[in-house]
């Protein structure tokens, strides 16, 4: 017969066993439940094509109609700004109208993104109010004597003009974006929102900096 003193090590040895094994196995299945989790929530954020029955509604028309209108005015002010760039007398102000160019160049090729998450062709239709603006801007050059100050504020204006409507646009087609589900589609939308807001900061800068006092006394 084996002494009482091993028969109880014996029974320690195996419960600890017994306890280690759940131990493992919980850990398992944690770690299938968290891949799980995982898994699931990888798969929510992704872009689909809009139902048919989306592609038909009048909201999903109204919004592919006015992203038409913003690529439109995003392609002309593209090439407006280089204008508005060599009629500037500050520097800082140029540099600024070229730093946008660039940027407003990319903000085309996000608008072209939307447009193939949504399975659809990038086509554009005429922007009345940025062509406008853009006119507007125009006519400020026209209308201000070159080197000087008095014409960089109007550059100022006609150009923040133009930021606030883009502003304006960008931040309700997110919105729509957002309530049809087109979650990656107002991701984008939401960055371009970001970049024309900073571009509105920038003027402002500058304006308040040195433009508009220089201007006041001419």
């Amino acid at each position: 017969m084996a002494p009482a003193s091993k028969k109880t090590t014996d029974t320690k040895a195996a419960s600890t066993k017994t306890t280690a094994a759940k131990a493992g196995s919980s850990k398992t299945s944690a770690s299938k439940t968290a891949d799980t989790k995982a898994s699931g929530t990888k798969s929510t954020g992704k872009q689909s094509a809009p139902s048919k029955e989306m592609r038909d509604s009048e909201f999903h028309q109204f919004f592919l109609d006015e992203l038409k209108d913003i690529y439109w005015a995003e392609k002309h002010l593209a090439k407006a700004l280089p204008k508005l760039q060599k009629a500037a007398t500050s520097k800082e102000l140029a540099q600024a109208f070229e730093k946008h160019t660039k940027e407003t160049e990319t903000h085309i090729q996000t608008i072209e993104k939307v447009f193939g998450l949504l399975d659809e062709k990038a086509s554009a239709k005429k922007c009345d109010a940025m062509a406008g603006l853009v006119e507007e801007a125009n006519s400020i050059i026209s209308d201000t004597d070159k080197g000087t100050s008095v014409r960089d504020a109007g550059l100022i204006l006609a150009a923040q003009k133009a930021e606030h409507y883009e502003i304006a646009t960008y931040g309700t087609l997110r919105t729509f974006a957002e309530k049809m589900g087109h979650q990656e589609v107002a991701s984008l939308l939401q960055q371009t929102l970001d970049n024309e807001k900073e571009t509105d900061v920038a003027l402002t800068e500058i304006a308040v900096n040195f433009i508009n006092e220089e201007a006041s006394e001419e």
